[in-house]
């Protein structure tokens, strides 16, 4: 058998796994429409009765059941000079806090876990990633004196990942880092500056720098599952409103508290400067939401949030129609 029709029969083998997988989340999507009592049978310990959710309407069933994306926590790391496997262009988020060495999430192993807890020095951390929003946001774990771990409820809200931590099983609204279900309601995770990058990238800067190793679970890391996804007209289940001044639903933004700039806008001029923020960017990432895998989607270049004194800030690319369901009175930075 010639290597080409070996690379057609596996492109038509995962075309079939993700058909099969579509078709085995039907059954959830059919209760995509419900209400606390019951969710609460699937949850008996959370507290249904303090929440910020005034439409129950906007939490579905993404699929899978809790946990049936499974977080990771506290992975082991290679350094990244010896590291094998990726390619040049996928992206990994990169996290360089103070005083300690750069570490350095690939996407590959995130689109199929969306959380990692780790600890990083002192700090407990939680790099997450929710795929149908294209967000990938890094909190600090601690939360009102307590140190929580968390999991992936299988819920989305407006498409985005609903968090659990396991600690009180409150609900937590990834693209905000803020608790919407349970004891832990109102409460809010403090984002760290993170970024994404390449991993040519990463390597580039930090040489000396830490990646995550491949995690000991059945996934095939590198295989994007959301192929063609960002090239998408709509959302995966958002009945929300699509985003002001014609911009498409998946184009992305980058956000700062509570600004976007289109990322159009600054791939064009390189440096953006704009109320006290400095944003630059440079080609050489690949969308890992494009192409069959992570590393061969199209240039969606890299991009670096500081403020006027160089320090990082945090800040997210993530799509605009979670932007603007998040933030529908946000500032849209537009020119």
């Amino acid at each position: 058998m010639s290597q080409a029709v070996r690379r057609e029969r596996s492109r038509m083998q995962d075309r079939a796994v993700a058909v099969l997988s579509l078709l085995l989340m039907l059954p959830w999507l059919a209760a995509a429409r419900s209400d606390p009592a019951i969710w609460a049978r699937e949850w008996p310990t959370t507290d249904f009765s303090r929440t910020t959710v005034a439409d129950w309407g906007e939490i579905k069933s993404g699929g899978p059941p809790k946990d049936g994306i499974p977080a990771l926590s506290d992975p082991p790391f290679h350094p990244a000079a010896q590291a094998k496997g990726l390619s040049p262009a996928e992206p990994v988020v990169v996290l360089d806090l103070p005083g300690q060495v750069a570490r350095a999430y690939p996407l590959r192993y995130l689109i199929w876990h969306e959380i990692v807890n780790d600890r990083v020095g002192g700090t407990p951390v939680a790099i997450t990633y929710c795929p149908l929003c294209n967000s990938a946001m890094s909190f600090d774990r601690r939360v009102a004196g307590r140190t929580l771990s968390f999991g992936v409820t299988g819920k989305l809200r407006q498409s985005d990942m609903v968090m659990y931590d396991r600690e009180s099983e409150s609900w937590w609204q990834q693209a905000t880092g803020t608790g919407i279900v349970g004891a832990m309601t109102g409460r809010e995770l403090r984002q760290l500056p993170s970024w994404l990058d390449s991993w040519q990238g990463f390597r580039a800067v930090y040489p000396e720098g830490l990646v995550m190793a491949e995690p000991r679970h059945n996934r095939s890391y590198g295989r994007n599952p959301y192929q063609g996804y960002d090239r998408s007209n709509w959302p995966f289940l958002y009945d929300g409103a699509p985003p002001p001044h014609g911009i498409a639903p998946l184009a992305r933004v980058v956000r700062v508290g509570d600004r976007a700039w289109p990322l159009a806008r600054l791939a064009k001029a390189g440096e953006i400067r704009e109320a006290g923020v400095i944003l630059s960017w440079r080609a050489g990432q690949a969308s890992a939401l494009d192409a069959g895998h992570v590393g061969k989607g199209r240039d969606v270049g890299s991009v670096r949030a500081q403020g006027r004194n160089g320090a990082d800030l945090p800040h997210d690319v993530m799509f605009a129609f979670a932007y603007h369901a998040f933030w529908p009175k946000g500032d849209w930075m537009l020119e």
